[in-house]
């Protein structure tokens, strides 16, 4: 076993750099005698997201995306019998169980695996949380001593999960503060489409704009509310980022407005959450240039790339761009296709009616 307090502090550091969860997972394997560790998210959606020992990486693929895992009796049982604590598959399955099951008998005798360890815990998030170790069968069940020691560890991995997910709903927060500053109504939604932090601006558009069942966010509009569900559901699932303008009739004395859905991705290594979602609302005809900030901020541009867009939000050429900044035409042109590769457009036209939405609001 490796020195106990060089292990914790791993553990809270990979809490906050998500690259380090691989090798925590691996180090975590060598703490208990097991081939593999894998940490597991659930959503409440029931999608999975993963982090674990490279060793398992493959393997997990296959299992996640098949139709044996919703089938999975381990982790009910284990917060069952083994509520908030680690239990081994011999402690919450019968000998039978174990020979019959469908998981052991598609994705880990095949590898030489025949053994495993595990815990169920709920997190703050709402999502729930699996840690995962499993072991070869020649080794046979794993000993009441690993068991004994991989629980004390339980609460230290408990408040790292706790960390992670609490930066997620800071960084929400720090979005949406920012974007008060500058009078842009705003809300940031996870990857399940709940709300995590709403501005004063955006809650002053209620009940036009405001938080429904379940914390997710809710129109008053049907057709409109249709639009912005499809276009979560599409940023959620998506490999490439995309962003979306939804317009929002107006009604009464409230004018129509704008709404701009645009990702924020996330690391891929984040079992947490993997991205983000920013809405925001502008009137209609509230147009012009995009504070720096917001397109720094929003889209991770750099200050070349932010002062590019900014220029052209005002719908003028690649040329009049280049001879404004003095830059080379070759060299504004670099900077668009970064800049349409970090907003998710694809044509000049696109990205001009996208950030000139952005233009900051008249007080």
């Amino acid at each position: 076993m490796s020195d106990a307090m060089t292990l914790i502090d791993r553990i809270y550091e990979a809490a906050v750099i998500p690259e380090l969860w691989p090798d925590v997972c691996a180090s975590l394997a060598d703490e208990v005698n097991a081939f593999s560790a894998c940490i597991l998210t659930a959503d409440t959606g029931g999608a999975i997201r993963w982090v674990c020992s490279p060793n398992i990486e493959e393997p997990m693929e296959q299992y996640a995306s098949s139709d044996a895992r919703p089938h999975n009796p381990r982790p009910e049982r284990s917060m069952l019998l083994a509520p908030m604590a680690f239990a081994r598959d011999i402690d919450v399955m019968t000998t039978q169980e174990i020979a019959d099951d469908q998981i052991y008998n598609l994705f880990l005798r095949p590898l030489g695996l025949g053994w495993s360890m595990g815990a169920v815990l709920p997190e703050p998030s709402g999502h729930t949380l699996v840690f995962d170790f499993l072991g070869k069968a020649s080794d046979g069940p794993f000993s009441m001593e690993a068991l004994d020691h991989i629980n004390s560890l339980k609460g230290d991995l408990a408040r790292a999960a706790l960390i992670s997910s609490r930066m997620i709903f800071r960084q929400a927060q720090s979005i949406t503060s920012t974007l008060s500053l500058i009078g842009l109504p705003a809300v940031v939604l996870s990857d399940d489409n709940r709300v995590l932090a709403m501005n004063d601006d955006m809650e002053a558009l209620a009940p036009r704009i405001r938080t429904g069942a379940a914390n997710r966010i809710s129109l008053k509009n049907v057709a409109a509310n249709g639009l912005v569900h499809s276009a979560l559901e599409q940023l959620s699932t998506a490999r490439v980022s995309n962003v979306q303008s939804i317009p929002l009739a107006a009604e009464d004395n409230a004018p129509a407005l704008i709404l701009h859905l645009m990702p924020v991705r996330r690391n891929a290594r984040d079992i947490f959450s993997r991205s983000l979602a920013v809405l925001i609302a502008t009137p209609v005809g509230v147009a012009g240039p995009p504070d720096m900030r917001v397109l720094s901020g929003l889209f991770d541009l750099t200050p070349g790339e932010a002062r590019v867009a900014r220029e052209l939000a005002t719908g003028v050429s690649l040329e009049t761009v280049a001879i404004k900044l003095g830059l080379k035409l070759e060299t504004v042109r670099t900077y668009l296709k970064r800049i349409f590769l970090k907003t998710g457009t694809r044509r000049q036209a696109e990205l001009t009616r996208m950030l000139s939405g952005l233009g900051r609001l008249a007080t």
